[in-house]
């Protein structure tokens, strides 16, 4: 390391951007074994908030009981309090937070009370059409859940799974095409202005995620690196 050289030694903070199926959750997996990062998605901070009793997880619990949405003042309270827990302090990837600008705003102000910010707002790129085709061709078996597609996956015998010799095979409702085709409509358009909102921050990288996963997890791993 040359003379005077200083060490970033605050914890990463890096969003992960992609529609269903892009697969933003094998990677978020590859990257905490690689880099000691750790995955929050909203859902999993609300969940544990609430049943570890914090007082934002209070707030959370009686407007969820109350069929409301938890407001984004809740949110970034509760986020507030996980990053301040000792498991996170090599970085964080947020999976599902922010998904308006409003919300990125108010994420800058919450990073910024402890002079963090966000490393890298990645976005793993794919092909509509193509992901049509793989979302709606997937099922799991129900006795062990391996997962199959019906074109790029299929079982040595059909309806018999491979694993466990289960018949039971199981499809999700909403993975066919119209549904499908419709999800991702949804995600592209509440994603633009995310999309440009980090461009502007000059924090935006993409990944074409229509690759093999080794390839797709390299690119990331060199994005996180570079980020640092």
């Amino acid at each position: 390391m040359m003379d005077g050289a200083t060490v970033d030694t605050t914890p990463a903070v890096l969003i992960l951007l992609g529609p269903p199926g892009a697969g933003k959750g094998t990677q978020a997996r590859m990257l905490e074994e690689t880099f000691g990062l750790v995955q929050l998605s909203t859902g999993d901070l609300l969940r544990a908030a609430v049943a570890a009793g914090t007082e934002a997880g209070k707030q959370a619990k009686a407007v969820m009981e109350a069929g409301d949405l938890v407001s984004d003042e809740i949110v970034i309270a509760i986020l507030r309090d996980r990053l301040g827990d000792e498991d996170v302090s090599r970085g964080v990837i947020l999976d599902g937070f922010p998904r308006t600008t409003v919300q990125a705003e108010a994420l800058d102000g919450l990073l910024a009370e402890t002079g963090q910010k966000i490393d890298a707002a990645i976005s793993l790129e794919v092909e509509d059409d193509a992901m049509i085709i793989r979302i709606s061709g997937r099922y799991t078996c129900g006795g062990c859940g391996e997962g199959y597609h019906d074109t790029f996956k299929v079982p040595a015998t059909t309806g018999t799974c491979d694993k466990c010799g289960s018949t039971q095979m199981n499809r999700r409702a909403d993975d066919n095409p119209a549904t499908v085709s419709q999800r991702l409509e949804a995600y592209h358009a509440q994603t633009a202005p995310l999309i440009a909102y980090y461009e502007g921050k000059g924090v935006l990288r993409t990944v074409d995620a229509m690759g093999e996963i080794p390839e797709i997890a390299g690119a990331l791993a060199n994005i996180v690196r570079g980020a640092r």
